[in-house]
């Protein structure tokens, strides 16, 4: 990243709640205001833990664009069997309105597509 003459903002994040909000909070006072000329260039440095330990044989990709593309695009190019993916339990009226990766994914991934729900507390 050097060579921008901007100074670098580094976001840590991991796959919970917490950092989500600070991505969303820090894009939103940082970077949105500015629209095409932020003050920084921002680094995500996204840990994960090591899923060797679980699963012996793992490819991690981190793709850029709208989920939905994303994940069936890769699917096929990977050629996989199923595809699993999360849901926000969103209502009909909000899943209509933001649109649902899920749902697409179901009509659209070229293989079978699991969608796990969170237990509701």
């Amino acid at each position: 990243m050097a060579g921008t003459g901007k100074k670098v903002m580094a976001l840590g994040m991991d796959n919970n709640e917490p950092s989500f909000y600070a991505l969303q909070w820090t894009l939103d006072h940082f970077f949105v205001p500015f629209g095409q000329d932020p003050p920084f260039k921002l680094l995500i440095i996204h840990a994960q833990p090591r899923l060797a330990s679980v699963v012996s044989d793992v490819v991690v990709e981190v793709i850029e664009g709208d989920a939905r593309n994303v994940m069936c695009d890769a699917v096929d190019r990977h050629h996989a069997s199923m595809l699993v993916v999360g849901s926000h339990n969103y209502g009909a009226v909000k899943r209509a309105l933001l649109g649902s990766v899920s749902d697409h994914c179901a009509h659209n991934a070229p293989c079978s597509v699991l969608i796990v729900k969170q237990p509701k507390h």
